[in-house]
């Protein structure tokens, strides 16, 4: 009997804290401090646009086509291949950077 009157009293006690609580909300929270989820958020970077990803396709096709009709040498292709892949692995962990300070 002793066990089930201490369960009472301690629902009891954890009802009026409750209530207290509760008591102290208001509905006319204020909203402004809340994060928004809703909306496109800005990018932590400048994205790539439609025109810089054309440019460059149109640099990689040129120096495609100068290879194969021989405006440039082998040498010199490889140098600038090498060029844009030292470009292609360095730009991830820049933008890292960039993005992390």
């Amino acid at each position: 009997m002793l066990v089930v009157g201490n369960q009472r009293s301690l629902s009891r006690i954890s009802g009026l804290i409750l209530a207290g609580m509760l008591a102290g909300c208001s509905s006319t929270a204020d909203l402004a401090s809340y994060p928004s989820v809703y909306g496109q958020k800005p990018a932590a970077m400048q994205q790539m646009t439609d025109e810089d990803a054309v440019n460059m396709q149109g640099q990689l096709t040129a120096l495609a086509a100068q290879r194969k009709s021989g405006a440039i040498s082998e040498a010199e292709y490889q140098r600038r291949l090498k060029e844009l892949q030292l470009l292609a692995e360095r730009h991830g962990a820049e933008a890292l950077k960039q993005i992390e300070n």
